[in-house]
């Protein structure tokens, strides 16, 4: 690592969840158009994915969908009210 290079430290549950939405979002036309607005971000889009697909072999289980589940529960236990609508629209 240099110290042009950055990292951060995301838990075995985030990684699940971040890179299953990364895979259903990119691709589609309103992420797309989104990210297309600053094509930079690309890149770095490109990279997170490429580097949460090859480090999860969670993906390759039975019981893959059950474990993704299980971490999106626990994050979002860990979030509370955080991020909730409030109804109040």
């Amino acid at each position: 690592m240099t110290e042009d290079d950055f990292m951060i430290r995301l838990s075995r549950d985030e990684v699940l969840v971040l890179s299953d939405w990364l895979h259903r979002m990119m691709g589609t036309a309103d992420f797309d158009e989104l990210v297309d607005r600053d094509r930079a971000v690309w890149s770095p889009l490109y990279r997170i994915s490429g580097t949460l697909e090859t480090s999860l072999a969670e993906v390759f289980r039975p019981d893959y969908p059950v474990r993704l589940q299980e971490a999106r529960n626990r994050l979002l236990d860990a979030l509370g009210e955080v991020g909730r609508p409030t109804g109040d629209v």
